[in-house]
C-alpha cells in the first residue's frame, strides 16, 4: 500500500465519477485532499473525511470553474494558504459534446478545449514552482484513449485529449532531472455520467438496456467490461509511489484492450 501521509493532492472534477474514485484512493493512502467541482460537495467531503479520519489527513473543497484561469489561480493559492501547497496534481475535469465537425457549435468547442486542455496547462504551470521548491511532485493527467485514436463526432474531445498527451510529454521532459514526474492515464470506457448518457441515447431508440451497454462496449472495448474509478485510483497510487518514479511523460492505457486492436 502506497503511503501518502503528509502529501496534499488536488483532484480537479472530483465530486463524482473518475475524479471521486481517484480522490477516495488517495484519501485511503493518507493524503490530504483538495476536492474540486460544482454544486453541493458536502456529501463527498463527508465521504472523504471518513477515510481521512482514519489516516489523519485533511480535506478541503474549492469550487473553481477550471475553464477560467483566474479561478484556477485562486484554487492554487487556496492550496498554498490552507495546505502548504500541492504535492500531487490530478488534472481530471472534463466535458464532452458529440457532433460532426461542420455542425459542431463553436461555443462547445471553446468550452471543451478550455476545460479538457487549457485547464491542464494552467493548473500545471501554477503548481510546478511549489513542487520544484519542495523537491517532489506528481502531475497526473487523466487523458483518454481518445488522446491516441479518434472517433466520429468527437472532434473537440479528441483534439483536447491529444493535446493533453503532448503537454504531458513536454512537462515530463522538462522535469526529467527532478523528483517531479508528469504522466497521463488513458482510460477506455468508464461508466461515468458522460458514458451513461450515450447508453441512455441508445435505450431511447428502443434498445434493451443490457444490450445497449453491451453494444457500446463491443464497438471499442474487447474486454466487454467497463474500467472502474477504483482501478484508475490504484494506477494513480502506483504513479505516486517510488516504483513509479521513472515513469515519465508516459501515456498509460487502461482500456480493456481498446488500443491493442
Amino acid at each position: 500500500m502506497t503511503t501518502l501521509s503528509g502529501k496534499t493532492a488536488l483532484v480537479t472534477g472530483s465530486t463524482s465519477g473518475i475524479g471521486l474514485g481517484i480522490a477516495l484512493s488517495l484519501a485511503k493512502a493518507g493524503a490530504n485532499l483538495i476536492l474540486n467541482g460544482f454544486g453541493d460537495a458536502s456529501k463527498v467531503i463527508a465521504e472523504v473525511e471518513l477515510l481521512n479520519n482514519k489516516s489523519g489527513g485533511k480535506v478541503g473543497h474549492h469550487p473553481a470553474d477550471v475553464s477560467d484561469p483566474a479561478q484556477i489561480a485562486d484554487m492554487i493559492a487556496y492550496a498554498e494558504r490552507e495546505f502548504g501547497g500541492i504535492d500531487i496534481l490530478v488534472n481530471n475535469a472534463g466535458i464532452q459534446h458529440v457532433a460532426p465537425v461542420e455542425e459542431f457549435p463553436v461555443e462547445r468547442w471553446d468550452s471543451i478545449i478550455a476545460i479538457n486542455l487549457s485547464s491542464v496547462f494552467h493548473s500545471t504551470r501554477l503548481s510546478l514552482p511549489g513542487m520544484r521548491a519542495k523537491g517532489w511532485g506528481r502531475i497526473i493527467n487523466i487523458a483518454s484513449v481518445h488522446g491516441q485514436v479518434g472517433s466520429v463526432g468527437k472532434a473537440a474531445y479528441v483534439a483536447a485529449k491529444h493535446g493533453v498527451i503532448g503537454l504531458t510529454k513536454v512537462v515530463g521532459l522538462e522535469t526529467a532531472t527532478t523528483n517531479v514526474t508528469c504522466n497521463a492515464i488513458c482510460p477506455g470506457w468508464v461508466l461515468t455520467p458522460l458514458v451513461q448518457k450515450q447508453i441512455d441515447d441508445r435505450i431511447a431508440k428502443g434498445i434493451d438496456p443490457q444490450q445497449a451497454q453491451h453494444d457500446l462496449l463491443a464497438e471499442k472495448q474487447p474486454s466487454l467490461e467497463f474500467v472502474t474509478p477504483p482501478q484508475l485510483g490504484e494506477l494513480v497510487l502506483f504513479l505516486c509511489s517510488e516504483a513509479g518514479s521513472q515513469v515519465r511523460g508516459a501515456a498509460w492505457n487502461i482500456d480493456g484492450g481498446w488500443l491493442a486492436q
